[in-house]
């Protein structure tokens, strides 16, 4: 029996956010196997964390900078480790090194968070995103962390294009995994055009491209409310801050709900999803999520980035808030376009993320490496060289803050 060591970021919250449901999934795949599972992470608990024993799943708390994982990961003497992104690799890969040095070792970039953060730079000084922004220090450390790595998953293949011809990086070291959907149990019946009002959106308040599009509904909605003016706008998310509980607004129909139950039941009340995303990376939960329970959704390029390539889109994609308002009150009112964006939807469901075939060639591709691990890593010789004692700041930082924490207090 493999045993494989997952090191997250968080506590998965597959209700939460698409990163805790992608972990979820993820987790699930390798229990399939019939591998023994465990998931250490350094962060707290949180309110809408899974029941991982539930899953079959053991966990562990863990301590950034402190010699005690070493002991820790040396007793559970894993076979595969997987990092839950690129600053638990950071943190803790050298470690995994020193311990185990046959462990494969896997990155779960969940998006890349250089590109994330250089569209938000780039937004926020109201330009285009440039080489600059892109080749930030965040960008520096992520792509170590890649290389160091003996394989990454990479949600989108916009990001698999970039990583190989922006940064260069070897194909074999990247595997596309979208979100595996686990296609035998999607709904067939789903409520009609007719049982269904209102508009929604869903997203974790404290992921910035998700707060920001709530601040730019609020220029979008009145232009939708100008022509529709009894719809209502449900935006939901877990974790609202005060700041976003304050425009709440009857009057005018924006209505922060806050936390849902349940994602799917609230998706499918609404006729029509909105997504105005002005910056972000990675494949979005909330738009898969909307494909699943066949509610049509209106969304900018960035929404729909690496989520359909050449195939129609389940609804509209348009940029300023004037073509995001018109779509979305076109498509709320014309039936024949709704049904339409709803079969779109299905058919990319089924051509882009069938979850026994994404899972099946993850395994595989990890088998394949295991089996020549270490001519893949002679093949890696950048990812050597980052992993050489000249360029460990991060072992020596965390070293030096492990003998300090060790020290009497005075």
């Amino acid at each position: 029996m493999k045993k494989v060591l997952v090191i997250g970021y968080v506590w998965p919250e597959p209700n939460s956010s698409a990163a805790g449901s992608h972990m979820l999934s993820i987790l699930r795949l390798y229990k399939q196997q019939g591998w023994q599972v465990e998931f250490a992470t350094p962060a707290q608990p949180t309110e809408h964390m899974i029941d991982l024993n539930a899953e079959g799943i053991s966990s562990q708390a863990i301590t950034l900078n402190c010699d005690s994982f070493d002991t820790y990961i040396a007793q559970y003497a894993p076979d595969i480790v997987m990092f839950d992104r690129f600053m638990m690799e950071e943190q803790f890969g050298w470690r995994v090194e020193k311990q185990c040095p046959k462990a494969l070792k896997i990155l779960d970039t969940e998006d890349l968070q250089c590109l994330r953060q250089a569209r938000h730079q780039a937004h926020k000084a109201e330009r285009a995103m440039s080489t600059a922004d892109l080749f930030s220090d965040i960008a520096k450390r992520e792509i170590a962390a890649i290389l160091r790595c003996d394989l990454s998953l990479i949600i989108s293949d916009v990001e698999m294009q970039l990583l190989q011809d922006t940064f260069k990086l070897d194909a074999r070291l990247l595997h596309h995994l979208p979100f595996m959907v686990d296609l035998a149990n999607l709904p067939t019946h789903t409520a009609h055009f007719d049982q269904r009002q209102h508009f929604m959106t869903i997203g974790n308040f404290r992921h910035a491209p998700n707060w920001d599009a709530v601040l730019y509904l609020q220029q979008i909605w009145p232009l939708i409310r100008k022509q529709l003016p009894s719809a209502e706008l449900h935006i939901y998310g877990s974790y609202p801050p005060p700041k976003a509980t304050a425009l709440h607004n009857p009057k005018t129909g924006f209505l922060i709900k806050g936390w849902a139950d349940d994602a799917f039941s609230v998706m499918e009340q609404a006729r029509v999803c909105l997504a105005p995303l002005r910056f972000g990376a990675g494949i979005k939960g909330k738009l898969l999520d909307a494909m699943i329970m066949q509610t049509p959704s209106v969304t900018t390029p960035i929404g729909s980035e690496g989520m359909h390539g050449d195939k129609p889109w389940p609804g509209t994609i348009a940029q300023d808030a004037q073509a995001l308002a018109d779509a979305a009150v076109a498509l709320y009112q014309d039936q024949t376009r709704w049904q339409q964006a709803q079969l779109h939807g299905t058919a990319l469901l089924q051509q882009g993320y069938n979850g026994a075939t994404l899972g099946a060639a993850l395994i595989s591709h990890i088998e394949q490496i295991a089996h020549q691990l270490d001519e893949h890593r002679l093949a890696n010789f950048t990812g050597s060289m980052l992993r050489h004692h000249s360029m460990m700041s991060t072992k020596y930082m965390s070293q030096w803050i492990a003998a300090k924490n060790a020290l009497p207090r005075r």
